[in-house]
């Protein structure tokens, strides 16, 4: 497709030539890859989590063998914030919304039977997210798989959780140091590795526009990037490993057009703002999500059709991985029977509908480009206003983008409450019958025995290692050391990621939102 449409390129004005651009090529509106979907699929990467390591490798082991390709792992809350199980703030969260880690036999147990090699991981892990990534690459190590194989990402974007998400646990300039250190160490010794994924979807999740998803992302991108360079890093030794991730919600030709317009920006971003050599440096590959916040409780089998759209628009828009959402999940966590839906959702897309037949299906579209510079445009006088306000960081600290995100959800909702905006099912063409669907229930002893494992863990240790260890550790938080090896080796020496990050918010103290 794309070799019959080269003579047409051509034949465009030099200004459209130069906004679009070829596949492959700057400034990637029309995709990062030249060939895209034709010599590769996306990964089609579905999020799961649930209670102890052993259920949720099960789960895992379940959804690679129906042709999943890549894994994604959900943490529950005492995780994400740095608790152990048994923290009296654990109590009721512990394997809830997400699998529970808080040692190295756990990860271990995560992970049984799964070769580290042959599979690429993405961990939603923001605060904590250098100690999982620590505790994954031990487990490699154990497995005897060299860190220069091993590929994957983290999350490890701390700003959006001060803006929309909530799982924070140090103030902002600590949290950018953690950051920042895992760039440099995973530059030099797992070069393979994602070290963030720039996260607009939980933004969009709280309520803000397309155009405000584009802004405030990719803001929050310029951020680490500058605070990667005032730390000495040149910017194509970490840029590569950068990667965004976005949501798609049901608006299809708005959602590729945010996709096209990101990549673009960022990648003017990258090479006239902070003088990127490195092609690589250039390209915004993202993951993309579908809209969670789009699910409804009332008649949930609509969100099959709902996630089915989302999904086609990531795939139109370039996406490089995928997670589809199960239908029930306005309910609960996934049943093995719903996420296998959600899954299929993905396949059948690949491989029936022929959208991966042509590189870019939809450029040259005049209503899809008019809405691509419409949502740039928006976007770029949201940009202008965080770097007035002194970028990302301090936007955060005068919660001038949280103030922004509330407004737009609140317009949405008076949208929905006035009928100006319909939602199948909801507030309009709504059933008077309501069939039950079975929801996935969480074992109520999960507290219990994880609270009895985490203390036998301890038990079975020389607690004299550690406590050197974790003092070490305090020490380099005092100092300007990178953190990442003294982090492995109070893992190494078998502490906890309650231990861990307890030194860490004994030394820098915990934020609390000030706007």
């Amino acid at each position: 497709m794309e070799t019959t449409l080269s003579g047409l390129y051509e034949t465009l004005p030099e200004d459209y030539r130069e906004k679009l651009g070829r596949p492959g090529e700057y400034p990637f509106t029309r995709g990062v890859y030249p060939r895209m979907y034709l010599d590769r699929l996306w990964t089609m990467r579905q999020y799961a989590g649930f209670g102890s390591a052993e259920e949720t490798n099960a789960r895992f082991r379940y959804l690679l063998s129906q042709g999943q390709t890549g894994l994604s792992v959900a943490f529950d809350l005492p995780t994400q914030l740095g608790l152990d199980p048994d923290h009296p703030l654990a109590v009721g969260e512990v394997g809830r919304v997400g699998v529970s880690i808080a040692s190295i036999e756990d990860m271990k147990r995560l992970f049984e039977g799964i070769p580290l090699d042959q599979v690429t991981t993405s961990m939603t892990i923001n605060a904590p997210a250098m100690m999982l990534l620590a505790l994954y690459l031990l487990v490699a190590e154990e497995q005897g798989v060299p860190w220069d194989k091993v590929g994957g990402t983290i999350q490890n974007d701390i700003l959006k959780e001060y803006i929309a998400r909530g799982t924070y646990i140090y103030p902002p300039r600590p949290s950018m140091r953690l950051i920042t250190d895992i760039f440099e160490y995973c530059a030099q010794h797992v070069p393979r590795w994602n070290t963030i994924s720039i996260s607009g979807y939980h933004i969009r999740e709280a309520g803000s526009t397309a155009a405000q998803e584009i802004a405030f992302t990719l803001a929050n991108g310029m951020a680490y990037v500058r605070a990667a360079i005032e730390r000495g890093l040149d910017v194509d030794q970490f840029a590569p490993r950068l990667s965004f991730f976005f949501a798609a919600h049901n608006d299809i030709l708005e959602e590729v057009a945010k996709f096209r317009a990101a990549r673009r920006m960022w990648a003017r971003i990258m090479k006239e703002t902070f003088g990127a050599k490195n092609k690589k440096s250039w390209m915004l590959r993202f993951h993309t999500q579908t809209g969670g916040s789009t699910l409804t409780a009332q008649e949930p089998l609509n969100n099959v059709v709902r996630t089915a759209y989302q999904a086609l628009a990531a795939v139109l828009g370039g996406t490089q991985s995928l997670h589809t959402n199960a239908y029930d999940e306005a309910l609960g966590l996934p049943t093995e029977k719903s996420a296998l839906i959600a899954l299929r959702t993905q396949q059948i897309l690949a491989y029936e509908s022929g959208v991966t037949k042509a590189v870019d299906p939809l450029g040259g579209s005049f209503y899809l480009e008019h809405l691509t510079d419409k949502l740039e445009a928006e976007a770029q006088a949201y940009l202008d206003e965080i770097e007035k306000l002194g970028g990302a960081v301090a936007a955060v600290e005068a919660g001038y983008v949280q103030k922004e995100i509330e407004e737009a959800a609140w317009r949405f909702q008076q949208e929905v409450e006035s009928q100006e905006r319909i939602i199948v099912g909801v507030n309009k063409f709504t059933s008077a019958t309501h069939e039950p669907v079975p929801v996935h229930k969480i074992d109520p002893e999960v507290d219990r025995r994880r609270a009895a494992e985490i203390r036998a863990f301890r038990e079975n240790r020389d607690g004299q290692s550690v406590q050197n260890a974790l003092e070490a550790l305090r020490a380099a938080a005092r100092g300007t050391d990178n953190l990442f090896p003294y982090v492995l080796e109070a893992f190494r020496r078998r502490a906890t990621l309650g231990e861990v990050c307890g030194v860490l918010r004994e030394e820098w103290g915990e934020y609390q939102p000030g706007y």
